[in-house]
């Protein structure tokens, strides 16, 4: 059952939580934290999808046809007025043919860039059983992108393909995981085991356990995006 107070809608009915979560309306500091970083987030997003709509020659109409997502939303989504949800954000990001991360970067790295578990920002869906935390900075655009993926017991997570070309790379840190790529059969992983594949076909993520499974994925892009 799905918590959808969580999240704006699609535009489509579609609601899955979305990339920080919802929108506080609490007076703590942890409340403005939140509103602070919806803002900033929304605003990176919203840039970056227009300038790559408008730099390939779309229009918000054939974004949206091509996308399956509403153009209300996508018009939103570009003003800032909403941050899509990891859902979302995937369909927009392949029908532009680009990495997920490359609609999430913000200015150019630092020399050094130290990324504190506390400030870190975590992705979630299906209700907080599936999290990603991401190991590089959200600063430019990249081939290689770097995350922490932990399953809820027993829970399953449906991803959808990437871009063409993408190969994911995965290692169990804690706990047993079966992963299953495209129509190849299922691989099950336990702690110190690793698997390379594509992943530019629908995959899925399986914790066979009883107790949180902890992975470590480097995603990987045939080029860089510019």
């Amino acid at each position: 059952m799905r918590d959808e107070s969580l999240v704006p809608d699609d535009g489509r009915g579609d609601q899955v939580p979305s990339l920080i979560g919802e929108r506080t309306n609490g007076k703590s500091s942890s409340s403005h934290r939140a509103d602070d970083e919806f803002d900033s987030v929304a605003l990176v997003v919203g840039a970056n999808v227009r300038r790559i709509r408008t730099r390939r020659g779309l229009s918000l109409e054939r974004l949206a046809h091509l996308s399956g997502v509403s153009r209300a939303m996508l018009g939103q989504i570009e003003t800032g007025k909403s941050v899509p949800t990891i859902k979302i954000l995937w369909k927009v990001a392949s029908a532009l043919a680009m990495p997920f991360a490359a609609l999430t970067a913000a200015q150019g790295p630092a020399p050094v860039v130290v990324m504190r578990r506390d400030d870190s920002k975590v992705l979630s869906s299906s209700e907080g059983r599936f999290t990603s935390r991401a190991l590089f900075p959200f600063d430019a655009e990249r081939r290689v992108e770097f995350y922490e993926l932990r399953l809820a017991p027993r829970h399953v997570e449906h991803a959808e393909p990437h871009v063409a070309g993408t190969r994911e790379n995965m290692v169990v840190v804690q706990g047993t995981v079966e992963v299953v790529s495209g129509r190849e059969p299922p691989v099950v992983l336990t702690e110190g085991d690793a698997v390379l594949f594509e992943a530019d076909v629908p995959h899925r993520y399986r914790n066979l356990g009883s107790t949180d499974a902890v992975i470590y994925l480097v995603m990987t892009y045939v080029e860089e995006f510019r």
